[in-house]
């Protein structure tokens, strides 16, 4: 990867949102069928200049564009939408924590390179989430490491559980989170849409109750099982406003006094959901606002999920009306008063050191 590259919102446009939440994937991703063939891996087809297919074991997954993997193209749509910084992070298909440990490693650190080499590009106006192959909480350590030698990069992007076997809650990933804490990384956890039951999928419900119902259930173990507690300063970021924890935020806590909890513990759920970071993709002012007063003000970031159709239209929409001092707080300074200048000081060598093969 590349070496020292600082990404500072201010020095990049005067003014503009950082925009924390947004996918790219290479338009040449290696493709591991040969070598891992018992897997099923995503590829990329490019069909022209422009287009693409996203494949999965080889099957049509989605249509992409060059917006994925064109810096140019996203700096275009950027400066049209007033964003001053974008954080670039994996598409969800691509964890493949379900696959051979030693490729979804090498899938994530090619797509690590792919992410240095667009913030080495423009470093003022890019940052990056990386990946990491969570199956393997060593190797996983290693890649967040190699990561975070890079100011690319504020952190790294997982899913909500590992394979479907194991939950974030989970002691066997406490040495990860201890790390990410370690090297002050944002994890920010991402429902995939291959995680949802055939049920809600079935319904058509994956988009509109599959994902934030997943990124509450994740965020609940957290909570129930005691992992927020062992694990008090790593900021963990909920995609999606926190998905649907702020709406059952309320039974939870009480779940917990029925089951012996004192109500002034400061164990109780909500008051635990009070480490969690959330970005605004909410869609609704009022969900927004019920985010807001689970995870507070200092807690929210901007995203809009770009560049997918789930984007909001126009990108702002949801923030644009807040009141000037939650719209600052949310659309950049939160994150800068943790970062700086975008992402934070660090090693200026991205070595290779630690990585599995």
């Amino acid at each position: 990867m590349y070496g020292a590259t600082t990404i500072d919102a201010h020095r990049s446009v005067c003014r503009g949102l950082v925009d924390v939440h947004t996918h790219a994937i290479d338009g040449d991703l290696p493709d591991l069928r040969r070598a891992y063939p018992h897997d099923n891996w995503p590829s990329v087809d490019r069909t022209g200049e422009t287009e693409a297919h996203l494949l999965f074991g080889g099957q049509p997954y989605r249509q992409i564009d060059h917006r994925c993997w064109s810096s140019e193209v996203r700096l275009s749509d950027m400066d049209r939408n007033d964003v001053a910084v974008q954080v670039l992070s994996p598409i969800p298909v691509t964890f493949c924590y379900r696959a051979s440990a030693a490729g979804a490693a090498e899938l994530a650190s090619a797509q690590n390179e792919f992410f240095a080499r667009i913030v080495h590009l423009h470093p003022t106006r890019f940052a990056a989430l990386g990946a990491v192959a969570l199956q393997d909480p060593d190797r996983a350590v290693d890649e967040m490491r190699r990561c975070m030698r890079n100011r690319a990069f504020l952190g790294v992007e997982i899913g909500t559980h590992v394979g479907g076997a194991t939950e974030l809650a989970d002691p066997s990933l406490d040495r990860f989170f201890a790390v990410a804490h370690e090297l002050g990384a944002l994890v920010l956890v991402h429902p995939s849409d291959q995680d949802l039951p055939p049920r809600v999928t079935g319904l058509g419900l994956g988009f509109g109750a599959g994902m934030p119902i997943e990124t509450a259930l994740a965020a609940a173990a957290l909570i129930a099982r005691g992992a927020l507690s062992r694990r008090p300063e790593v900021r963990i970021c909920l995609a999606h406003g926190g998905g649907a924890l702020p709406a059952i935020i309320g039974r939870l806590d009480k779940g917990a006094i029925i089951a012996g909890m004192p109500a002034d513990s400061p164990d109780l759920p909500s008051r635990l959901a009070a480490q969690f970071w959330c970005d605004s993709m909410t869609y609704s002012r009022r969900t927004l606002d019920a985010a807001v007063e689970v995870f507070g003000r200092d807690h929210i970031v901007f995203g809009s999920d770009y560049p997918f159709p789930a984007m909001p239209e126009p990108l702002d929409d949801i923030v644009a009306t807040l009141p000037a001092d939650l719209h600052r707080r949310i659309c950049r300074t939160n994150l800068e008063e943790h970062y700086g200048a975008l992402p934070g000081p660090g090693p200026d060598a991205l070595s290779t050191t630690g990585r599995h093969r």
